[in-house]
């Protein structure tokens, strides 16, 4: 298995040279988002990206700086006008936008590990609006910075369609995200906007550290896939670098499963 080695990156398989894409959701060098950026720059994007808050700077800023992000502000999606204040600064840096790239989830500890059946009311709101209303306000932010169209991306996982041991509440939010993915696809589609859901198999990163026996989770899916290989933050990359570009502009609305083909086992 290899979730603990180094990632490895690949090289783009496309052009997105004159690109503009906004990265939401690094944490680390080991987060899903990090692994898309590093491809969407090595294809050729200039980037801005968010980071959560003044601890997670440092670590956000040792992927950023070395990908020479152009623009790096604080977002927390919780506080008013922060992700307002990125699209502004996208806009009267870059006038525009091409695609953005949505990988933030959360739930409180307390909800995230007990049943869907005694989560609180508090703690399902903040788990569907920083995991699931995010995208929408993303996606109603971006869409005046794409008069040419552009793609906009969630990530998600199969906790959302079937039942995975310990997942919990975030599969009803992942669920969620994905329906509003599937009716902002339909409805910014005239625009040349184009969105989707990206499911990777299971990584080991810090989010997902919080889920009870994740390890479990990751040997499971490894035993699991055809191929018996964990899938890696390049390998997402590789397939985001593809949907943000010219050669999938025909596609919209979709679901892709990253996993090794583990989504095939019943």
């Amino acid at each position: 298995m290899t979730h603990e080695s180094e990632p490895t990156l690949a090289a783009p398989l496309v052009d997105l040279r004159g690109k503009r894409g906004l990265i939401v959701g690094i944490a680390n060098d080991q987060s899903i988002a990090a692994g898309c950026a590093e491809v969407f720059a090595q294809a050729g994007a200039r980037l801005a990206a968010t980071f959560l808050n003044a601890k997670a700077e440092p670590y956000v800023r040792a992927v950023t700086d070395r990908l020479q992000c152009e623009i790096v502000l604080p977002c927390d999606v919780r506080e008013t006008g922060q992700l307002e204040a990125v699209f502004d600064a996208v806009k009267a840096q870059w006038g525009g936008l091409d695609f953005l790239l949505h990988s933030i989830a959360f739930a409180p500890r307390e909800d995230l590990h007990s049943r869907v059946t005694d989560c609180s009311m508090d703690g399902f709101d903040i788990a569907m609006n920083i995991s699931c209303h995010s995208f929408i306000r993303m996606a109603h932010l971006a869409e005046p910075l794409m008069p040419d169209g552009g793609c906009l991306l969630a990530v998600t996982f199969y906790g959302s369609e079937r039942v995975v041991e310990h997942y919990n509440l975030m599969g009803p939010v992942k669920a969620a995200l994905e329906s509003s993915m599937r009716y902002i696809a339909a409805e910014l589609g005239p625009k040349g906007i184009r969105a989707h859901a990206i499911s990777p198999g299971p990584i080991k990163t810090r989010a997902a550290s919080g889920i009870e026996h994740f390890d479990e989770l990751l040997a499971e899916a490894a035993s699991r896939a055809p191929e018996h290989h964990l899938v890696e933050i390049a390998d997402v990359g590789n397939l985001a670098a593809f949907l943000v570009s010219d050669a999938a502009r025909r596609i919209t609305g979709t679901i892709i499963p990253v996993d090794g083909g583990e989504h095939l086992a019943a």
